[in-house]
C-alpha cells in the first residue's frame, strides 16, 4: 500500500480533529504543549528539554537523562529505536558502528545525517569522509536530541533527514559523585564513574567509562569476538559572579577514547546462518579493529543581556584507526572479494572453502587488509541570539558562522595469509602505503540566518543557510609510499549553495499544527562536476494531549532531484568512497507517538506505556545501472534498500518509589538489501524481527539502588543485515546485573 502526500496530510488533520474534540484543556496547562514561554537555551544544544521539542515549529525528540537511565544502554541503536522517523541496521550487535537513517536516508554508516557532540560535528571528517566509524559512547551521555523536518537550517552540511546532536554530562550545579558497575552474559562488563562540582566562579567535571564484553560470536576454533572500549571527559569552566553586567562563561572540554574490538566483515552464508547464526568463520580470526580518539573544544558564552548572547566554539578532533580485516581471496591468479564469495558461495565454493578453514589454502591465498586511516575535523563557530518582545509578539533572531576543516588520510597495505588446519598464517607482509595512499580534505564556511516570530498562538520562522565547500584529494599512488610526489595525482570540486526554510507552528485553544518545508542537502566528493545531492522536504504535524493520552501524528514527503549514493566497504562495496547519481527518488511516510499512563491518578504507582510507530516508503523515479552492492541495477518503481517500510515499538513501565521495572519491544519490519520492488528475494531479504528488553531497579535509598537488564529476552534469532559481507546476527539473549551509586 502507498501513503499519497494527500492521505498523509488528511490522517494529520483528521488526528487533530479528534484531539480537539476530547481535549482537557486544564491538564493541557501543566503538560507544557500548547503554551510556549521564550526560554534561551544553553550554549551547545539544539533543544534542551521535551518542553522545547515539543514547541518547536518541526518534528523533534528529546530523550531526556531519565530515559537514558531507563534502560541503561551502551548501544545507540537500542536508544534510537524509540524514536519515530529514525530507522537503522545493526552490523556488531553492540552498536559500536551505527547505521543510521531519519526519514530514508541511506543509512550506511550514518553518512547522510548531521552527528553533533554538544553542538560540534564529531564525525571523523564529516565533509571530505563523512562514514562515521568513529561514534559517541551514548552511556556517557546526558542527553540525545533528534531534529527532523523543517527549520534546520541552523545545522548542516546534511541537511535532508535531520540532525542528531549528543549532549554530554554537563558541569553539575552542586557537588555531584555517581558510580555505575555492571556484569553479565559474554563476560561483559562496565564501569562509570564522574564527579564534579561549581563553586562561584568556577566548576569542573570528571568522567571515565569503560564497557567490554567477550562478544557473543563463536570463532572457529574458539577466540574472543568481543571489544574493549575506554572514554574519559574532562571539563573546566570559568564565569564571572552572576550579578556581573555582562556574563561570561569560558569552558574546557577534553576527551579521549581508545577502542580495541575483534571486530570483522566477515558474515555468514544463508545455510550457515540456519544451522549456527553465531558462527564466525577460520578466516576472520586475524580480524581486528583499533582506533582512538582525541577531542579539545573550548566554549566561550558572551551575555551582554538577557536579550542578546554570543557563543563560541572551537573544537578540534583526531581519530586514528586500522581495522585489519579479511578483504579478498587469490586462488590461481584470480582475486575474489569477501562480499561477492559470501553472497554466492556455490559459485565461489573453492574460495569459501578458504575463508570458512574447510580446505588448506596455498600462501597469500587470504589477503587481509589494513585498513589505516587518520581523521582531522577542526574549526571554530559562532552564533549570534538576539531576542525582544512586543504587543503579543516575540521575535528572536539566530546568526550563525562556522569555518570547518577536515582531513582523512589513508594509508594502507595488504597482507597474505594462508590456511592450514584452520589456522591462519602470515606469508607476507605489505608496505605501507602500496594499497591506499592519498589525502582528502574539505574547507567549509557555513553560515545561516534565523528568524523566529511569535504573534499570540502562531510562530514561524523562515531560515536560510549558505554552505561553500571546497574538496580536494591528492592521490600519491601506491608506488610513492614515501610522498615524494612522483606519480602524483590531483582533483578538485567545489560546492556552494543556499539553503532555504520555512517552519510553523499554530496552538489552538485544544492542540496544535506544525509543519513547514525546507531544501535538503547533501555535500559531494572531490570527484570534479559531481554535483550535490538536493531535495525538497515537507512535512505537517499535530500534537496533542486529552483524557491523559499525548502524542503526536506526523506525515513527510522529501523528494530528492539527485540522490547520491557512496561505494563504501562497508555495505560491500569496494571503499573507494565516490558517489554515484541515482538520479530522482521519492521518500514519503507517517510518524505516530502516542503516551498514556494505565494508572492515571494512582499516586503509589504509575505505568506509562508509550506507543510510536514508523511507516516509509520509498521509490526510484528514474532507472539506472550501478556496480555498487547496496543499489544493484535500479529500475523505475523500485524501493530503496535497507529501510524497512514499518516500524513499531512500544515502552511499558511500572514506576514505584522503591523500584522501577520496564519492557520495551521492537518490530523491525523486513527489507531487501538491493533496489527492487514486489516480493524480496529470499538472497536479498533481512525478514523482519520482534526483539524484547528488561530493565529494572531497585532503590535501596536516595542513594544506591540495584540494576538489572536483560537484552533480547524471548532469545529471538534474528538478522540484521547482509552486509558488509554475509548474514549478520543480531545480540542473543544476555542478562546483566549492577550497582548505581550517588551524591
Amino acid at each position: 500500500m502507498k501513503l499519497s502526500l494527500t492521505a498523509l496530510i488528511s490522517l494529520v488533520f483528521t488526528a487533530a480533529i479528534v484531539a480537539q474534540s476530547d481535549f482537557d484543556y486544564e491538564q493541557a496547562k501543566d503538560s507544557n504543549l500548547v503554551r510556549l514561554d521564550e526560554v534561551v537555551l544553553s550554549a551547545n544544544v539544539i533543544l534542551g528539554s521535551k518542553y522545547q521539542a515539543k514547541n518547536r515549529t518541526g518534528s523533534a525528540y528529546y530523550i531526556s537523562p531519565q530515559e537514558l537511565a531507563t534502560f541503561n544502554y551502551t548501544d545507540i541503536n537500542r536508544v534510537l529505536r524509540s524514536v519515530p522517523g529514525v530507522s537503522f541496521y545493526e552490523e556488531d550487535g553492540f552498536g559500536l558502528r551505527p547505521n543510521i537513517s531519519l526519514r530514508g536516508t541511506s543509512p550506511e554508516r550514518s553518512a547522510k545525517i548531521t552527528l553533533m557532540e554538544d553542538g560540534v560535528l564529531i564525525a571523523p571528517a564529516p565533509y571530505s569522509a563523512p562514514a562515521a566509524y568513529y561514534f559517541p559512547s551514548v552511556a556517557r551521555m546526558q542527553a540525545v536530541e533528534i531534529l527532523k523536518g523543517s527549520s534546520q537550517v541552523q545545522y548542516g552540511p546534511f541537511t535532508t533527514g535531520g540532525a542528531i546532536n549528543m549532549i554530554s554530562t554537563k558541569i553539575p550545579d552542586d557537588f555531584n559523585a555517581f558510580l555505575s558497575a555492571s556484569y553479565g552474559s559474554f563476560n561483559s562488563s562496565r564501569l562509570h564513574t564522574k564527579i564534579g562540582d561549581s563553586k562561584e566562579h568556577f566548576g569542573y567535571m570528571v568522567e571515565y567509562l569503560n564497557f567490554n564484553s567477550d562478544g557473543f560470536k563463536e570463532l572457529d576454533l574458539g577466540g574472543n569476538t568481543g571489544f574493549d572500549k575506554n572514554d574519559l571527559v574532562a571539563k573546566f569552566r570559568l564565569n564571572t559572579s552572576k550579578g556581573a553586567a555582562v556574563s561570561q562563561a569560558l569552558e574546557f572540554k577534553f576527551q579521549y577514547s581508545d577502542e580495541d574490538s575483534n571486530e570483522t566483515y566477515v558474515g555468514l552464508s544463508d545455510s550457515d546462518f540456519e544451522a549456527t547464526p553465531y558462527r564466525r568463520y577460520a578466516g576472520s580470526q586475524a580480524d581486528e579493529m583499533v582506533n582512538d580518539h582525541i577531542q579539545f573544544m573550548a566554549t566561550h558564552l558572551l551575555a551582554f543581556s538577557d536579550h542578546f548572547h554570543i557563543t563560541t566554539n572551537a573544537y578540534y578532533n583526531g581519530f586514528s584507526r586500522n581495522w585489519y580485516k579479511l578483504d579478498a581471496v587469490t586462488l590461481n591468479g584470480e582475486r575474489r572479494g569477501i562480499a561477492g564469495i559470501l553472497s554466492n558461495p556455490d559459485d565461489n565454493l573453492s574460495y569459501f572453502q578458504l575463508v570458512s578453514g574447510e580446505q588448506n589454502s596455498p600462501s597469500d591465498a587470504l589477503l587481509v587488509k589494513a585498513n589505516n586511516r587518520t581523521y582531522v575535523s577542526k574549526g571554530v563557530q559562532t552564533k549570534f541570539d538576539y531576542h525582544w518582545t512586543g504587543e503579543h509578539t516575540f521575535h528572536d533572531i539566530e546568526i550563525g558562522l562556522r569555518y570547518h576543516y577536515d582531513e582523512e588520510d589513508r594509508y594502507q597495505w595488504v597482507d597474505g595469509y594462508n590456511i592450514l588446519n584452520g589456522i591462519m598464517n602470515r606469508t607476507s607482509e605489505g608496505a605501507p602505503g602500496t594499497d591506499a595512499n592519498r589525502i582528502s580534505d574539505a574547507r567549509a564556511f557555513a553560515s545561516f540566518a534565523l528568524y523566529k516570530f511569535k504573534y499570540k498562538d502562531l510562530t514561524i520562522t523562515p531560515g536560510l543557510r549558505y554552505e561553500n565547500i571546497l574538496l580536494s584529494r591528492t592521490n600519491y599512488g601506491s608506488n610513492d609510499i614515501e610522498r615524494l610526489g612522483s606519480d602524483l595525482s590531483f582533483r578538485e570540486n567545489n560546492s556552494a549553495v543556499w539553503i532555504p526554510g520555512m517552519g510553523f507552528n499554530y496552538n489552538f485553544s485544544t492542540f496544535s499544527v506544525f509543519g513547514g518545508v525546507h531544501k535538503g542537502f547533501s555535500p559531494p566528493t572531490s570527484r570534479e562536476g559531481e554535483k550535490a545531492e538536493e531535495s525538497i522536504n515537507m512535512e505537517l504535524g499535530s500534537r496533542f494531549t486529552f483524557n491523559g493520552l499525548s502524542g503526536e501524528v506526523i506525515g513527510f514527503f522529501n523528494d530528492y532531484s539527485n540522490l547520491l549514493g557512496s561505494d563504501l566497504a562497508a555495505t560491500g562495496g569496494t571503499g573507494s568512497l565516490e558517489q554515484f547519481n541515482a538520479g530522482e527518488v521519492n521518500v514519503q511516510g507517517l510518524e505516530v507517538l502516542l503516551n498514556y499512563d494505565l494508572l492515571r491518578g494512582n499516586k503509589a504507582l504509575k505505568l506509562p506505556v508509550t506507543l510510536a510507530y514508523t511507516y516509509t516508503d520509498t521509490e526510484f523515479k528514474s532507472s539506472f545501472g550501478s556496480d555498487q552492492d547496496i543499489w544493484g541495477d535500479v529500475t523505475a518503481g523500485d524501493e530503496l534498500p535497507y529501510i524497512s517500510k514499518h516500524q513499531f515499538n512500544t515502552t511499558l513501565s511500572l514506576e514505584h518509589a522503591a523500584f522501577d521495572i520496564n519492557v520495551s519491544g521492537r518490530f523491525n519490519g523486513e527489507f531487501r538489501t538491493k533496489a527492487g520492488k514486489g516480493t524480496i528475494p529470499s538472497d536479498e531479504l533481512v525478514p523482519s524481527s520482534f526483539v524484547v528488553d528488561v530493565s529494572g531497579a531497585y532503590h535501596l535509598s536516595s542513594h544506591a539502588s540495584i540494576t538489572g537488564n536483560i537484552i533480547n529476552m524471548l532469545d529471538e534469532v534474528y538478522a540484521v543485515s547482509r552486509v558488509p559481507a554475509g548474514l549478520r546476527p543480531g545480540h542473543p539473549f544476555g542478562a546483566y546485573v549492577g550497582i548505581r551509586l550517588q551524591y
